[in-house]
């Protein structure tokens, strides 16, 4: 059997390993596993929610094993329909590539590129014909398919479920094969696709990987999972200041969780809540930027939050005519101006949430227009870490 230090340290932090016992037997051979991880690049931004699972192939990687990290851009076409109550648009392959491109970057910043298998699903799913389709469709059931809790939920309500949906986890599973994968991870959400991906490797003659989930982190919002879509995301490139901002305002509830899934940190119980966020914020600003990131980070916050001071080179911006009319500026197109919200819907929400100032004061209200001479030469503000000087 595997020794119990390699065995708990690859354990640590886990949701499920499946099947139990199986991960010991695989360390106990005494050979490197191939350890598989696939993201797709659905969007172009890697978050803290995807780090939890990158840390964890590094673990794997750190401890002698072979890293296998596949971006998904052929898988990414379909969309992974975990979770989903309606069936995924599809994206198109330039948006897939645009995305794809900044992966590797991102991924980085957390596993051994260097020392790492990096391929694109594309490679090889793309040149399946319809024989190979086939072939890899009837190796699982309709009925298998449908004890997926989304997609089972979807059909006794009579959803649409698209027929390549149900290709998704199959060929998520194909992956494995073609990789020859011993140990797949994935998020908690991702169970069904892993556990179709060891059907899949017994039908192509494979031993089956063993699968090892990591929990779900919850975003800032501390409820739902961490998405850029909903709002409540930390990127994992986002600057040091921004990153510690952001992580203040996560729940005392969930600091723990953000403390044990992205550093290596322990616990120091003597610490009250106010404490033990500020320690967590420095070590996961650590964590994916230079040691001592986080204390400056930390520093800049105090600056301008505990004792009120601005940060010590705001940019100017000067207000574009466009938004301007008869004198005065429509406060969320004045934002999506700035870049502080991609869109005006954002922009009304950001106003709504009371994320947004002026010289301090919030603005609020999103129907708002005010005169252009009003806002000229004072700071607006976005959240804790963003500011401009309008001109």
């Amino acid at each position: 059997m595997a020794e119990a230090p390699e065995l708990e340290r690859l354990l640590r932090g886990a949701e499920q390993a499946i099947p139990d016992g199986a991960l010991a037997e695989q360390l106990a051979q005494g050979r490197p596993l191939r350890v598989k991880l696939g993201i797709d690049p659905s969007r172009p931004d890697l978050t803290l929610g995807h780090a939890v699972v990158l840390r964890k192939l590094r673990q794997f990687q750190d401890a002698g094993h072979t890293a296998v990290l596949i971006v998904g851009d052929f898988t990414g076409l379909i969309g992974d329909p975990s979770g989903q109550s309606e069936t995924r648009q599809m994206l198109t392959p330039e948006e897939m590539e645009t995305n794809a491109r900044t992966y590797l970057e991102q991924a980085g910043r957390v596993v051994d590129v260097d020392r790492a298998e990096i391929l694109r699903n594309s490679d090889w799913l793309g040149k399946l014909d319809m024989a190979d389709v086939l072939r890899l469709t009837s190796s699982y059931t309709v009925a298998r398919m449908l004890e997926r809790d989304d997609f089972a939920i979807r059909y006794r309500e009579g959803r649409p479920i698209s027929v390549v949906e149900f290709l998704y986890p199959l060929l998520q599973g194909l992956d494995s094969v073609e990789v020859r994968s011993d140990v797949e991870l994935g998020g908690s959400d991702q169970t069904f696709n892993l556990l179709v991906g060891r059907e899949i490797q017994r039908a192509y003659g494979q031993d089956p990987q063993s699968v090892l989930t990591m929990p779900l982190l919850e975003g800032t919002d501390g409820a739902r999972k961490m998405s850029k879509s909903l709002g409540n995301y930390i990127a994992l490139t986002e600057e040091p200041d921004e990153m510690f901002g952001k992580l203040m305002r996560v729940p005392d509830e969930l600091i723990g969780k953000y403390r044990s899934l992205l550093t290596d940190a322990t616990e120091e119980s003597s610490r009250g809540p106010a404490e033990a966020k500020r320690a967590m914020a420095r070590a996961v600003v650590d964590a994916f930027h230079p040691e001592g990131a986080g204390k400056e980070a930390e520093a800049a916050f105090d600056r301008v939050h505990r004792d009120r001071e601005l940060p010590a080179d705001v940019e100017e911006f000067e207000i574009p005519a466009e938004v301007i009319q008869e004198g005065r500026v429509w406060l969320p197109r004045l934002l999506v101006a700035t870049g502080f919200a991609s869109s005006n819907a954002e922009a009304r929400r950001l106003l709504e949430q009371g994320g947004v100032s002026l010289d301090g004061d919030a603005l609020e209200d999103p129907g708002d227009e005010l005169p252009v001479s009003e806002l000229r030469g004072k700071v607006l503000q976005r959240g804790r870490r963003r500011f401009l000087r309008l001109a």
